[in-house]
């Protein structure tokens, strides 16, 4: 018997590898312009961006959006 796949795009993807691939590939002043949260735009790093994600749902929503919408761009301009 096999288990169902979620339909979660997002199973198994932790925040800091969401976070890792978003800074690889726009930049810390990008993300600031797209999403425009002080952690990103004032001295950023991983560490104060994760920390203030995990306590800010709206925020957290942001970046998750901003990457699914750059993984379904990137698997598309790769084909």
């Amino acid at each position: 018997m096999t288990t169902p796949k979620p339909n979660d795009p997002l199973h198994g993807i932790t925040l800091e590898m969401i976070l890792t691939t978003l800074v690889e590939e726009h930049g810390w002043q990008e993300l600031g312009t797209r999403i425009p949260i002080i952690c990103f735009t004032e001295n950023p790093s991983i560490k104060s961006s994760l920390k203030f994600l995990r306590r800010t749902p709206w925020a957290r929503k942001k970046v998750e959006e901003l990457y699914l919408r750059s993984n379904s761009t990137n698997s598309v301009s790769r084909k």
